[in-house]
């Protein structure tokens, strides 16, 4: 596996059904060994996007490299692909489902078989093994589609919302394998509209609103830019009467935490030295006011796009 190879390099791709253009003059790359988040509201171009980088559709302009290479037979074999609309043989027992599409991957029956015990072990479906598929709950169906997705050992893995219809407990197993084969070097190109997971796994992330690009970057860079000129505290203290504080607003939230709006040429320092000198405050939590996601997802989404 070549490292210095990026996974994905998309240059100025844009793709028009009709009148309608879907994804317009959009540039990005992944590279091996992280979590690249894709997000973007409903209708933004994210499934086409991905279509077009797996060879499915064509773009009407621009050009796409998929492991250092253009698309053919050779480098789907190296790919692993979950869509959204799931596709399992229904009547056929998990193992032997598995076993034959590990084959269609180009692997020998005995290390398709091989492989597809070890996941179902790691996945806690052992026991399973040599059930039909309609006869497991849907959640222990999104698992064997996960293990059939990764069984080759792909170099590139393309989830579309992979914690959908899962538990915490099974969205921590499956969370726990997409970052083991982060670690082994795999690309991973995760769609999800759930914003914490994305904070939690990503490494970088491409936000799109109507097929043009919004956000693009590591996360906790597009996070720590969007942060406001604010403080989050929790603690005991009138903070109206810090030097500094512009004003003051609860946090709807549980913590009981405050948001400290600074004045324009007020600093974190000068509000912290103000507070250890005050012997009448205590402070549990004190850190810049950085938005979630979701936050910044809601903002951007609703953004009118540039004409």
């Amino acid at each position: 596996m070549n490292q210095g190879i990026k996974a994905i390099e998309v240059n100025q791709i844009s793709k028009w059904y009709g009148e309608f253009q879907a994804v317009k003059d959009l540039s990005f790359d992944v590279n091996r060994g992280e979590i690249f988040a894709l997000l973007g509201p409903n209708g933004a171009g994210k499934s086409t996007s991905i279509r077009m980088i797996l060879d499915i559709i064509k773009p009407d302009a621009g050009n796409i490299s998929v492991l250092g290479n253009q698309m053919d037979d050779s480098i789907k074999n190296r790919i692993g692909y979950l869509p959204e609309e799931r596709g399992l043989y229904k009547s056929v027992k998990v193992i032997e489902m598995m076993a034959y599409l590990g084959r269609l991957k180009g692997l020998s029956s005995r290390d398709a078989k091989s492989r597809a015990m070890a996941l179902l072990e790691q996945l806690e479906l052992a026991e399973n093994a040599n059930n039909k598929v309609d006869e497991l709950s849907k959640g222990m169906q999104q698992k064997v589609q996960f293990a059939v997705t990764v069984m080759h050992e792909p170099e590139l893995i393309i989830v579309d919302e992979p914690f959908s219809g899962l538990d915490p407990v099974n969205r921590l197993v499956i969370k726990g394998l997409l970052e083991d084969l982060r670690e082994n070097g795999a690309a991973i190109v995760m769609s999800t509209h759930q914003m914490n997971q994305i904070e939690e796994m990503a490494d970088r992330m491409l936000m799109i609103s109507h097929g043009q690009l919004k956000l693009y970057g590591e996360v906790a860079d597009i996070r720590q830019e969007y942060a406001q000129h604010a403080i989050v505290v929790e603690g005991q203290g009138n903070w109206e009467s810090l030097p500094g504080v512009a004003g003051v607003e609860a946090i709807n939230n549980r913590s009981a935490s405050t948001l400290l709006h600074l004045e324009a040429d007020s600093t974190m320092d000068i509000v912290l030295a103000a507070i250890a000198q005050s012997p009448d405050m205590v402070i549990e939590r004190f850190e810049r006011a950085v938005p979630t996601l979701d936050e910044i997802f809601i903002r951007v989404a609703g953004e009118k796009d540039n004409v």
